[in-house]
């Protein structure tokens, strides 16, 4: 039955988490490989060599582990664990880790290390000889010398000098001054941090940049007060934006890279909790733990040896990262970290409960965010513009310059580079020039400007193409507004999102596809979503995405507008409805928004209230 039986598990308490963590813990030590040092989860490779892959893959699990130990679980997993690190750092052992190679990945698995070394030192120290204890230090001291990315990479060497320390090695405090003070170029305002100098705003911010803070705040309280109660301070200001990113069933907001971490979203949570930050009540972020972890159980996430899949809500490596190796995904197990805690914590002895009341709009400034809820709190929003990663992970302008996110439809990546369905373009403008059918959608924007009655944008999808872009929340609804300025002829094609058109939990699959001049919708029992042409013109479709495209849904069809482009100016308006209730999204349906343009000028109505909006120059 293997993982199977954790789908119908209620996990409501301390004991239950605990048993998912041991045993998702003993499925990789199971694995591990003769000398315990390495553990190849699959063949599949990432950007770094497959000997670093399997260091990935063997020490990744700690994170549930050390958690479930500090807390007093008794597992019987330690000794595998202890001769893998023995034969790890042994230059004579034939798995030997090896010397550090310039940004190597093997920097960011130290970080496991350095957590147990603070945390249980007397399961992971103390029962070393004294040459052993040698050879982890100075294995773990290359750190201190090692280049490092200037992002949530910083964090590695704090974690692993804090480590030594608790646990009694040598190690350096100068070097953790040193990132400590790097990391402070990291951070914004308001509880947020940019991972790095880039302009990227994702889930690095609560389960990297915050999460090793707060561990930094907890180990090294005594020795460095005033920053400890800083990381805290902030933790609980990046909350009341955070919060926001999860929907009532515990499900949360897909977006950004490096989702195969799963329910690492909920990390943060378990942080602030371990680090004595009460938000809200323990009781909310107590419910936000388990649902979010509950959810992620009922999906097909593991495969036949218990180990977590590359992918999202089921194996998938075309969504994947090229830092994404099989061993990966254990980052999930962050989110264990609330096992630390005693069963005498007022975090285990609090009644879960649901969310608190939240607006049904939150405008968040640094991840360029509009944030609406509806549906009591099931369909989480975000309106976006403006993020770009840089260092361009697989597919970034997928990741962070769709229009709108949704953790109902998810999003979509390509397929394939020719046409709508190998595309799948679900909440973006793809444009591609007359019969040439390789689509240019929003990769980087120009200019971006958010307030609460929407966020405008400039991007150039080529250099004499323009396109200004509003993004209007309307309930359930939003609207998009384009301008474009092109001196080429284009074809367009606006999906809506990408809906799910396969069976599901049991529902027959009924075929729910509307086209029509001016409008494409799918609406079924387990979600709704649709598009409207406001400017007049274009054509409705529905579009078959290529399988494994969404991250959600591995069959998907996408309503869709199409258009002809000429050179000039030209408006496009659409509004685009997102709903998982049907009987309800039959009923708004009726009642969509009002567009009205005048030259540069254009009104959006619905519900009775009017918004009124300008273009740029």
């Amino acid at each position: 039955m293997g993982m199977e039986k954790w789908k119908g598990c209620a996990l409501e308490g301390r004991e239950e988490l605990g048993n998912l963590a041991e045993e998702m813990v003993s499925c990789a030590v199971k694995n591990l490989s003769a000398k315990k040092a390495w553990l190849n989860a699959g063949e599949s490779g990432a950007r770094y060599p497959h000997k670093t892959a399997w260091i990935e893959g063997a020490l990744r699990p700690l994170f549930g582990l050390v958690p479930l130990s500090a807390g007093g679980f008794q597992t019987g997993l330690w000794e595998s664990y202890l001769e893998g690190i023995k034969q790890g750092t042994d230059p004579d052992s034939p798995e030997y880790w090896g010397r550090l190679n310039g940004k190597d990945q093997k920097i960011v698995e130290m970080a496991s290390i350095g957590l147990a070394l603070a945390m249980v030192p007397e399961l992971i120290w103390e029962p070393l000889h004294p040459q052993e204890k040698a050879r982890l230090e100075q294995w773990l001291l290359q750190i201190n010398s090692a280049p490092l990315a200037a992002n949530n990479w910083l964090f590695f060497p704090v974690i692993v000098n804090a480590g030594l320390k608790r646990a009694g090695g040598s190690y350096s405090k100068e070097i953790m001054v040193q990132a400590l003070e790097k990391i402070e170029d990291c951070y914004l305002s308001e509880g947020w941090y940019s991972d790095g100098p880039g302009l990227q705003r994702d889930y690095y911010i609560s389960f990297a940049m915050h999460f090793y803070g707060l561990l930094y705040s907890v180990f090294m309280e005594k020795e460095d007060p005033e920053r400890a109660a800083t990381y805290k301070k902030r933790a609980k200001a990046f909350a009341k934006d955070f919060i926001y990113w999860f929907a009532a069933d515990g499900t949360a907001l897909p977006f950004g890279r490096s989702l195969t971490y799963r329910f690492a979203m909920a990390a943060f949570w378990s942080a602030a909790a371990f680090a004595g930050v009460e938000i809200g009540s323990w009781g909310v972020m107590k419910g936000i733990i388990l649902r979010n972890i509950r959810w992620w159980m009922r999906q097909p996430i593991f495969d036949q040896e218990g180990l977590l899949t590359i992918g999202y809500r089921y194996p998938n490596l075309k969504m994947a990262e090229f830092y994404n190796a099989p061993g990966s995904p254990a980052w999930a197990m962050k989110a264990f970290l609330i096992l630390a805690l005693p069963e005498t914590h007022p975090f285990w002895t609090a009644k879960e409960e649901d969310l608190p009341e939240l607006s049904c709009i939150s405008v968040q400034n640094h991840p360029f965010m509009i944030i609406t809820r509806t549906e009591n709190g099931a369909h989480v929003q975000a309106l976006t513009s403006g993020q770009y990663a840089r260092f361009e992970p697989s597919f970034m302008a997928a990741k962070y310059e769709k229009f709108v996110y949704s953790n109902i439809f998810g999003f979509s990546v390509p397929g394939g580079e020719y046409g709508l369905e190998q595309g799948a373009f679900d909440s973006m403008l793809a444009l591609c020039e007359e019969d040439d059918g390789l689509y240019r959608i929003r990769r980087r924007c120009e200019s971006v400007r958010i307030i609460s009655k929407g966020i405008w944008s400039r991007w150039k999808p080529w250099g004499n193409v323009e396109v200004q872009t509003w993004l209007i929340p309307c309930g359930p609804w939003h609207v998009r507004v384009h301008r474009i300025r092109s001196e080429r002829f284009l074809t367009g094609g606006e999906g809506a999102f990408a809906v799910n058109c396969d069976s599901y939990e049991g529902e027959e699959c009924c075929e729910a596809i509307k086209e029509k001049a001016g409008s494409a919708r799918a609406f079924y029992p387990w979600g709704c979503t649709g598009i409207f042409d406001l400017e007049g013109g274009r054509e409705g479709m529905c579009v078959l995405a290529h399988p494994n495209t969404n991250i959600l849904y591995s069959r998907t069809t996408i309503p869709t507008l199409v258009s002809r482009i000429e050179p000039g100016t030209t408006w496009l308006a659409c509004a685009v409805l997102g709903m998982k209730q049907a009987v309800l999204a039959q009923k708004e349906w009726e009642r969509k928004p009002v567009y009205a343009r005048q030259g540069e000028h254009f009104t959006v109505t619905y519900m009775g209230e009017e918004r009124w909006y300008e273009m740029e120059k």
